[in-house]
């Protein structure tokens, strides 16, 4: 008897996940007859919920608060995971659990989206598991220097290990503080209700360039209200959303995010489509 292959994507909480979305257009376009569901999952449940899954499950997509659990519960795992200590992907198959990071190439082409393929200097605005994304996506578009803002920048000393890790000069200061020069994109990995005044957000658009937000859901946010009150460019999240998609459809049906599906270009705009509309 045949069975159904299944993903799911958890998180807590998950209720606002568009990753179904993204994950049926694709399977669709490969003709390839897919569950794909959402699925409420506590860090404290990770563990045993990961051990009751079934053969016929192929991957897992993982978002907040269990980037950090599914880490752990990878039998190997690529370099942006180790660089970052946090997997959003999970290939699963008889031989274990495969561990990914693909925030950090959905960030890199979702800037190359925006035009931006080469950096030098980058601001980061956070200080969470995102913001280690956003370190390693800079190195690998040649930033020689990344700025970090942060509430509390006693808390940014992993940030500062991995930049030294990437041979990345990594700077630190709080929001009431003045930017050391302008940079070439500012990435936002706050989340969307967190709480800016309006100087703090104006201080960062003025020196800022592009702003990338990570989040979609909560549009337009502070800071990308600000950008648009200085007359700069802001982005949502929501390209980043895609393309770290289209990386976990390639590990889920291949195991390999390296290398390019068939018939990728038609997945991505079927995948583009579901998501924004065009």
């Amino acid at each position: 008897m045949l069975v159904t292959p299944r993903c799911e994507v958890w998180g807590d909480p998950i209720g606002h996940s568009r990753s179904p979305e993204l994950h049926h257009a694709a399977y669709r376009v490969l003709g390839l007859d897919w569950e794909y569901e959402r699925r409420q999952v506590t860090e404290a449940q990770f563990a045993d919920e990961l051990n009751l899954l079934g053969p016929r499950f192929r991957g897992l997509s993982v978002t907040m608060p269990l980037k950090a659990a599914a880490y752990r519960a990878a039998g190997r795992r690529d370099r942006r995971a180790q660089l970052t200590g946090a997997v959003n992907t999970l290939s699963l198959s008889s031989r274990g659990a495969l561990g990914f990071n693909t925030d950090v190439g959905g960030l890199v082409q979702a800037l190359g989206d925006e035009g931006l393929h080469e950096l030098e200097r980058v601001q980061i605005v956070g200080a969470g598991a995102t913001a280690t994304s956003a370190i390693v996506a800079a190195v690998e578009m040649g930033a020689s220097h990344v700025d970090i803002v942060a509430r509390r920048p006693e808390a940014t000393h992993h940030l500062v290990v991995l930049g030294e890790a990437l041979d990345v000069k990594v700077n630190v200061r709080a929001f009431d503080t003045s930017a050391a020069g302008d940079v070439d994109v500012t990435i936002a990995t706050l989340p969307g209700d967190a709480p800016l005044s309006d100087a703090h957000s104006d201080a960062l658009a003025r020196t800022g360039g592009i702003l990338f937000d990570v989040v979609y859901g909560q549009w337009p946010t502070p800071l990308a209200t600000a950008w648009e009150r200085s007359g700069g460019t802001a982005v949502s999240g929501l390209g980043m959303l895609l393309h770290q998609a289209v990386l976990q459809v390639r590990a889920f049906t291949t195991g390999d995010i390296e290398e390019p599906i068939a018939d990728e270009p038609a997945v991505l705009a079927a995948m583009r489509a579901a998501l924004m509309g065009d």
